[in-house]
Order: structure tokens, then C-alpha cells, then sequence
């Protein structure tokens, strides 16, 4: 007699009960901006409670967060491992199946395949970056909407794990931040310490390798209000040079089985309401 596990139970009821972060509240959906953000997943197709999890991930938001604007993916969304393009064809496969549009950036998992045959930084371009309200420049992104500016940074150096902004990005970033308008950025490398790591290898791998150039450059901004970092897959939200600088949970790293993270995000004007939620 089969078993039916845990998983697949879960995968069945996809949590009925979850409630989005601000219910039992009035938002006005014109004005109200409404994301969640996921990163670090590393679907890898000899794993597969990590491709079902990533289904799980998104039978959950279809389910329970109807009402989003988008989802956001924060790289090293897939281990770039497997034979050509077959695991960043399953990993958009999945993606599809939200009820939302859905946005990316690469990870050093994307930008460091483990052969000649993975996917290159062209061949993300064509498969996650194509939507017609995407601006793209070089390996960098603009999606605007309800007044907001979401910019998709590119912060890896190609087959390396480390990351740096080039000038790039820089430059692009800076040219849209002068627009003046309400701003939020997607990259993968953190810009801090914000674990306080003391092996200078570690910190190296981890943190943005050129943050404080960036930092004296971007955050100067007042209407840089949001980033969304990801790499360390340990969660933080701090304050920097008055932006809110969050680095999301790794969803690789349930804290039980099927109990995978997400932040919930929802932006009126300048106010920022997120919250850390799982997949049960």
C-alpha cells in the first residue's frame, strides 16, 4: 500500500489557512504595490524535493496571494548544472505557472555554469529578461509601474561567486535614481556584513566586493527606498543611509519540511510593509 508523504499532503492543501500580510486592512490596489520576493531556491533537477518545492512555491502564491502585482526571483534560482538549458527550462516552466508576471535576476549559480552546454548570460537575457515592459541595458533592468521604479541589478562576475557592480550598472542605476521616483533593487550579493562574519574569504564571497563605492553612489538617494539581496541565504532587514536594505532568507533553507521563505512586500508611497513568510 502506497504512503503518501508529508510533501505531497502539503502540496494538496497548500496551506489554506495563510493569510496575506495585511489582511483585515483597506489598501487601495491602484496606489498599492504588492510582491513577494524568492531567492536562492538552487532547483537542481537531481533533486527532486527542490523541483517539487518550487512547484509547492508557486500552487501557494496562486492560492493564498492572489492579488500581487509580481513575484520577484533574487538568483541562484537554479544550480546552472544540468545538461544545456534543461534545468532553467523547468525552472521558467514552474515560474509560468504563477498567476502574476515574474522577474529576475541572475545569481553566481547562473553566472557560473558547471560546463560549456549551461546557460550563459545571453541565454538568461532571451529567457527571463524579454517581457515587453522590461527596459533592458546590458545586463541590467527597468520594470516601472504604479509610480514605482524596480530596477534588476546584475551584480555577478562571470564563473565566480563572488560580486561587484560594474560602471556600468552604476551608471544605469544612477540614471534612473535621478528620475526622482520611489525605487527598489534586485540584486544577489548583500551590500554589508550584516552576519558578522569575521574570515575575510567569507566576506569576500558574500558581501558586494565593491559596496562602498556603490553605497557612496546609490544610497545617497532619497528615493532609493527598498533593495532585495539575497547570496548568504540568512535573513536580515536593517536600515542604510536611509533605505531599507533586506537580504531574504534563502529558500533553500526551510526551516522544516515544506516550510519554505518568501517575503511578502507591500509598498504605499514611501511606506514599506514586509513580512517573512513560508510555504506552510
Amino acid at each position: 500500500m502506497s504512503q503518501i508523504s508529508r510533501r505531497n499532503f502539503l502540496k494538496s492543501a497548500v496551506v489554506a489557512g495563510a493569510m496575506p500580510l495585511m489582511a483585515g486592512t483597506q489598501t487601495d490596489s491602484k496606489k498599492t504595490l504588492k510582491f513577494i520576493h524568492v531567492t536562492d531556491s538552487h532547483m537542481d533537477l537531481s533533486d527532486s524535493d527542490s523541483v517539487e518545492a518550487m512547484q509547492l512555491m508557486a500552487q501557494f502564491i496562486n492560492t493564498n496571494y492572489k492579488d500581487l502585482d509580481f513575484v520577484l526571483f533574487g538568483g541562484d534560482n537554479f544550480n546552472n548544472n544540468a545538461p544545456q538549458d534543461s534545468d532553467a527550462l523547468k525552472f521558467k516552466e514552474i515560474a509560468d505557472t504563477l498567476h502574476c508576471p515574474y522577474y529576475t535576476v541572475r545569481g553566481n549559480k547562473e553566472s557560473f555554469p558547471s560546463g560549456d552546454k549551461q546557460i550563459n548570460l545571453e541565454a538568461f537575457k532571451n529567457m527571463f529578461c524579454s517581457a515587453k515592459e522590461l527596459h533592458v541595458e546590458g545586463k541590467d533592468w527597468l520594470m516601472q509601474t504604479k509610480g514605482y521604479n524596480i530596477l534588476g541589478l546584475d551584480s555577478c562576475i562571470e564563473n565566480h561567486n563572488n560580486g561587484a557592480y560594474t560602471e556600468e550598472t552604476i551608471a544605469f542605476a544612477q540614471k534612473i535614481l535621478d528620475q526622482n521616483k520611489p525605487t527598489v533593487i534586485l540584486n544577489h550579493h548583500p551590500y554589508t556584513n550584516y552576519w558578522g562574519g569575521t574570515e575575510e574569504k567569507d566576506i569576500h564571497k558574500y558581501v558586494l566586493n565593491n559596496t562602498q563605492e556603490v553605497q557612496k553612489k546609490l544610497f545617497k538617494y532619497p528615493n532609493l527606498i527598498l533593495t532585495l539581496s539575497g547570496h548568504k541565504h540568512i535573513d536580515s532587514v536593517k536600515e542604510l543611509q536611509g533605505t531599507r536594505v533586506i537580504v531574504t532568507r534563502g529558500f533553500v533553507r526551510p526551516l522544516d519540511l515544506d516550510m519554505y521563505p518568501m517575503r511578502y512586500v507591500e509598498l504605499s508611497g514611501n511606506t514599506i510593509n514586509e513580512k517573512l513568510i513560508y510555504t506552510a
